[in-house]
């Protein structure tokens, strides 16, 4: 939690009594400056990377978690609520259903006035998460559980963007998260992925909604000690498929914990290098970023990438023999709201 002394006065204010060690930059923060600290610096963000504009329509995607809280906080101090939108999307694993964790969801947009979808992959695809991770194991397909719900999350979240007219997608990955994957995409090799994280870069589709992460230079710590200290309940239960099988992103990051335990500091030196990295790459665009439309997979009409038969979706369907139930892309969803 970084909890300091009450006794410490804040390094920001002078006048409150700081609750917070703030390790990169060595400042003991009370709450309010922490507050004021965060959301400047997520304004900060949205500004230098041209994230949305101050009339755009934003889609918010939520869990539930604390990362989750701070991104709906923040944003809705920086923009109009009445142009902000919720959804989030209950995977369907065993021990982990969100729903019991989406109260103050509920709760908080319903106060804000801000329109809310609650979506859950039963409902999109016809399956559960983990009915796809059990008939891949019993078809001996190996596909990582993470896999099937990182593609299902951003299928949906597109495709509601999409149909309600929003101008952009909002996630809560933080700085941890953001350094994960610059370095899981380093080291794959996959220079086409490693540019189109990054904010500046441009959808390679008309049917994509821009995705951005105003929390990208936030540290995982700082948003735990702003959630706590605000009363956020956290959640108890970690995925267990993280849990089981880990990934490379899961080893990436006990490893980056540990670094920048060593050297506070180090995680924004990377993200900085890495954001130099890219606008270099993007001002040689012709050489390095596809120009051309992205075709659209024959089933579903989803963009997909050069050389693919289908889209990712319908492939990974496709090898367990299941049938694709989803919505194709431009046609209305059933009972969108609240399935």
């Amino acid at each position: 939690m970084n909890v300091t002394s009450p006794q410490i006065p804040c390094n920001a204010c002078g006048t409150n009594p700081a609750v917070f060690l703030q390790r990169h930059t060595g400042k003991a923060l009370c709450l309010e400056c922490l507050r004021k600290d965060l959301v400047n610096r997520v304004a900060a963000e949205i500004i230098r990377n041209n994230m949305f504009n101050e009339d755009d329509r934003l889609l918010l995607a939520l869990s539930g978690g604390k990362d989750s809280y701070v991104l709906l906080d923040t944003i809705a101090r920086i923009h109009d609520p009445r142009l902000i939108g919720v959804i989030t999307i209950i995977e369907g694993i065993p021990r982990y259903n969100r729903v019991s964790n989406i109260s103050w969801i509920m709760e908080r947009t319903r106060k804000l006035g801000i329109e809310l979808h609650v979506v859950s992959f039963k409902s999109y695809v016809g399956y559960t998460l983990e009915e796809l991770v059990l008939r891949a194991r019993e078809l001996r397909i190996n596909v990582s559980p993470c896999t099937f719900c990182g593609v299902i999350r951003r299928r949906i979240m597109n495709h509601y963007a999409l149909m309600y007219g929003y101008d952009c997608v909002l996630t809560a990955h933080n700085l941890d998260d953001e350094v994960q994957t610059v370095l899981a995409d380093l080291m794959r090799g996959d220079l086409a992925r490693f540019i189109q994280l990054h904010p500046l870069s441009k959808p390679l589709s008309k049917y994509f909604v821009k995705r951005v992460k105003p929390l990208r230079r936030i540290y995982e710590y700082e948003i735990t000690a702003y959630a706590y200290a605000t009363g956020f309940k956290f959640q108890e239960v970690d995925c267990p498929y993280i849990i089981h099988a880990p990934t490379l992103r899961a080893k990436l990051r006990d490893y980056l914990h540990e670094v920048e335990g060593r050297r506070p500091g180090t995680l924004l030196k990377v993200l900085d290098w890495y954001d130099r990295t890219v606008r270099a790459l993007l001002e040689n665009r012709a050489l390095t970023y596809p120009t051309k439309e992205l075709p659209q997979c024959p089933l579903c009409g989803s963009p997909m990438a050069f050389g693919r038969r289908y889209c990712m979706l319908c492939e990974l369907l496709l090898k367990l023999k299941l049938p694709v139930k989803y919505p194709a892309l431009g046609k209305p969803l059933s009972n969108p709201k609240h399935q």
